[in-house]
């Protein structure tokens, strides 16, 4: 059973915000070739979902329902609801997850 993917607003700017530090850091050929990846990465979920585990800061929280992807140095943060995988986060593996969370909940209210 493939399962459709659903890239949500949030992710999509992650995309754009790394793509941005990407290209002015390094350049268009890194970005192009990690967004190859990442493209990569999300399109295998479509057959195995439940591949990924469960991020450990979410765990913690009891959000049991999200789980995580890495594609080269960057992880993808998605939720499988039936036959549906929402993309909620890419980021940069090295950045806190905590404080990236905090930043979107603040941005929301």
């Amino acid at each position: 059973m493939n399962f459709k993917v659903v890239i949500l607003e949030s992710a999509e700017h992650d995309l754009k915000e790394l793509k941005d530090y990407i290209t002015k850091n390094f350049s268009v050929e890194t970005w192009q070739n990690s967004y190859d990846k990442i493209k990569t990465v999300i399109r295998n979920l479509k057959a195995f979902p439940y591949a990924g585990p469960i991020p450990e800061e979410l765990e913690k929280l009891n959000l049991s329902q999200y789980r995580q992807v890495l594609s080269g140095m960057n992880r993808i943060i998605y939720e499988v609801r039936q036959d549906v995988i929402y993309i909620h986060i890419i980021i940069d593996a090295r950045r806190d997850l905590k404080s990236v969370l905090t930043k979107r909940l603040l941005r929301i209210i």
